[in-house]
């Protein structure tokens, strides 16, 4: 925490946020992208949690449900929408599955989605070939997905596009805006991924019409495992079947003798039973610190002192003779970098990295760095001196 000697948020912002990631003391941390390291505040929450229920036991019902309110209040203004749209999740697949299960389906109907997803983007989508729906997957330009290409793909029977915001190995970060206005005008949903960019990257909901997004608090939202949100247009409520209910879904939720199947009119009916309570608490503890950064400097501050954090390493590894795949124009750039070494197995140039103190991942035949806005140049050099050894 802050000390009156050390600089504020105003004067500072990466500085003071360095400040809430204890994990930055050991470890020059650059693996976002798989599991991000607990923020001080999301892991206060935790402990706090683990004291009231030890100590206190359900007498703290009340106040846990309020968390679980304060983290879609905290949700909904990061996306621009309404609380009533946001659903917490224990995971993205959850999140997809909501919607691919639960879409009214006709045999014939078709989903496009670029090739190369993670697999909880693709797998909940083929598994509705058994409903007779046609799976197009749209091929890559050099590791990036091009709009017109998913559109030309989508014809008539097309009645979802289904695509990650930002590429878990390439980075590729996609023009979301475009794809949804296009996709619109001919009558087709979208469903965005964000796992890899929520946070980070401003997304404001109320301009861009999302139908329907999903992504898990552990990665660059710096929450723990299991927590995460959805987001689901109120519009499209009635559309989808609430295959998973419970008592939670409906409303009336807490008359336990006359129990009467009338679900919720909000996002909240996709939530059937009991809540991930100590989750929900350590996710909008650590998401307030992005609030924090954004109503002191913008909503697009994080992003874009992410993209130039990730556009220097990219510069010192080509110069180093380190072929990067990241994209040429910033504005498709993420908080992604991978790279190879040549010559060199991933796997070994990863362990030699963490020998360093250097933490990052191995996918898609290459090492992936992942950077967040509180990492520095203290960072990013542990990691050239690393690759040069």
């Amino acid at each position: 925490m802050t000390t009156s000697s050390q600089p504020t948020v105003e004067e500072d912002p990466w500085g003071w946020w360095r400040r809430q990631m204890p994990v930055s003391e050991k470890w020059a941390y650059l693996d976002h992208a798989a599991v991000g390291p607990l923020s001080a505040p999301a892991a206060h929450a935790i402990r706090r949690y683990a004291d009231e229920a030890e100590k206190q036991g359900d007498t703290m019902w009340p106040t846990w449900a309020g968390r679980l309110d304060e983290l879609r209040r905290v949700a909904a203004e990061l996306l621009g929408t309404s609380r009533d749209e946001i659903c917490l999740i224990p995971n993205t697949s959850t999140g997809i599955n909501l919607v691919a299960e639960g879409f009214p389906w006709q045999p014939g109907d078709s989903v496009v989605v670029p090739e190369g997803e993670f697999p909880s983007n693709l797998f909940p989508w083929e598994n509705q070939v058994t409903r007779g729906v046609e799976i197009r997957k749209v091929p890559r330009r050099e590791q990036a997905v091009v709009v017109d290409d998913l559109l030309e793909a989508a014809d008539e029977s097309t009645k979802m596009i289904a695509l990650s915001w930002v590429g878990y190995s390439s980075g590729y970060r996609v023009e979301i805006e475009d794809l949804v206005e296009r996709a619109h005008r001919r009558g087709i949903l979208v469903y965005l991924d964000a796992i890899q960019g929520l946070g980070v990257f401003d997304l404001d909901l109320s301009q861009i019409d999302i139908d329907f997004l999903a992504a898990d608090g552990h990665k660059w939202m710096l929450g723990p495992e299991g927590m995460g949100i959805a987001m689901i247009r109120r519009r499209h409520l009635e559309r989808l079947r609430c295959g998973n209910v419970g008592w939670n879904s409906v409303q009336n939720a807490f008359n336990y003798a006359n129990p009467a199947l009338t679900l919720k009119n909000t996002a909240e009916r996709f939530e059937p039973g009991s809540a991930n309570m100590v989750g929900a608490a350590a996710l909008a503890a650590s998401l307030n610190l992005f609030s924090t950064i954004r109503s002191h400097h913008g909503s697009d501050s994080i992003g874009t002192r992410v993209v130039e954090l990730t556009s220097i390493l990219g510069d010192q590894l080509n110069a180093n003779g380190i072929q990067t795949r990241q994209a040429p124009e910033k504005r498709h750039r993420s908080g992604i970098v991978t790279f190879e070494v040549p010559g060199q197995d991933p796997a070994a140039v990863r362990r030699r990295l963490l020998d360093v103190g250097c933490v990052v991942s191995c996918r898609d035949g290459g090492v992936r760095v992942s950077v967040h806005a509180y990492n520095d140049g203290e960072d990013l050099e542990r990691l050239i001196e690393g690759v040069r050894r």
